[in-house]
C-alpha cells in the first residue's frame, strides 16, 4: 500500500481562518507545491467533503523568485524546495502544516500581500541611478573579494522569510526589515550606486531604520539563499555612525 501523509493547511480569508486537512498519497520527489496541486485537482478534505481549492502563490519553482513563501511546519521557507519525504523524516510525523506568513496582510489561504517589502526598498533607493543609452566604457574595477560579497547580497529574492522570523517586525514597530540592510549594503558597494550612499543611509537613520533592529539574528537562520544578513546589519550600523559624524562636521561641498 502506498504511503499516505496529511497536508494540514491554515486557510481562509481575513477574519475567518481555520485548519483543514487533506490526505494525500506520497509520490517520489514530491514537494509542497506538487502536493498543493494534488489538492487543487481533487479538493476533498479528510472528512470526505468537497471544498474550494486552496490558493497559493508561486513562480519559478526554482527558489529564485521568492513568491512561494509560507510557514511550513512552523518555519518560514520556500515551498518549492520543501520535499515532503524530507519533511516527514525531519519532523518524524506524516502531518505537514502549511500556513500563510503572519507579518503581511492576508489575501486568502496561503497568499499574503508583500508590497510592504517593496515599498521599503523604495525608501532606501535600492537601485542604480544610471542611464545606459550610451556606452560608458568598462567601468570601475571591483576586487574579486568585493565581487563575492556583492554576489551573495544580490541573491536576495525579497521572499519575506527574514521578515516573518524577525520579532522587531510587528504592529508596534516601523522596522523596515533585515533584507533592506543587505540591499543597501549591495547598492552602496556598487561604484555608481555609491554616489547615492548618503541618501540610503539617511533613510536608515529615520524611525524604523537600523536603530530599530533588536539583533535577534533569526533572519540569517531562515534565509533560503544564505544572504549574510547579520554581517550586513553590522556593516550598515557602522556606516550609519560614520555618516552621522560626517553630517555633523562636514560642509555640503565636502565628503
Amino acid at each position: 500500500m502506498a504511503e499516505k501523509f496529511i497536508l494540514k493547511i491554515y486557510r481562509g480569508h481575513p477574519g475567518h481562518q481555520y485548519w483543514e486537512e487533506f490526505e494525500l498519497e506520497l509520490l517520489p520527489a514530491m514537494n509542497v507545491i506538487s502536493a498543493l496541486y494534488e489538492v487543487q485537482k481533487n479538493p476533498i478534505n479528510k472528512q470526505g467533503n468537497r471544498v474550494e481549492p486552496v490558493v497559493w502563490e508561486q513562480g519559478c519553482l526554482e527558489e529564485v523568485c521568492g513568491s512561494c513563501s509560507m510557514v511550513i511546519n512552523g518555519k518560514p521557507r520556500q515551498a518549492c524546495t520543501a520535499l515532503i519525504e524530507n519533511l516527514i523524516k525531519e519532523f518524524g510525523s506524516t502531518t505537514i502544516t502549511l500556513a500563510p506568513f503572519t507579518k503581511f496582510p492576508l489575501v486568502r489561504d496561503l497568499i499574503v500581500d508583500r508590497n510592504l517589502m517593496f515599498d521599503n526598498l523604495k525608501k532606501v533607493q535600492a537601485w542604480i541611478e544610471v542611464d545606459s543609452t550610451w556606452d560608458r566604457g568598462p567601468g570601475a574595477k571591483i576586487s574579486p573579494d568585493k565581487q563575492e560579497v556583492m554576489y551573495s547580497l544580490s541573491t536576495c529574492m525579497t521572499c519575506g522569510c527574514c521578515v516573518e522570523s524577525c520579532p522587531q517586525v510587528n504592529p508596534n514597530s516601523k522596522f523596515v526589515g533585515p533584507q533592506i540592510m543587505a540591499q543597501v549594503r549591495l547598492f552602496n558597494a556598487h561604484p555608481v550606486g555609491s554616489t547615492q550612499k548618503a541618501a540610503r543611509l539617511h533613510a536608515l537613520m529615520e524611525e524604523g531604520g537600523i536603530a530599530d533592529c533588536g539583533n535577534a539574528q533569526n533572519c540569517v537562520k531562515v534565509c533560503p539563499k544564505n544572504v549574510p544578513l547579520t554581517d550586513s546589519i553590522a556593516s550598515i550600523g557602522r556606516d550609519v555612525t560614520i555618516q552621522a559624524f560626517k553630517d555633523m562636521f562636514s560642509f555640503p561641498d565636502r565628503e
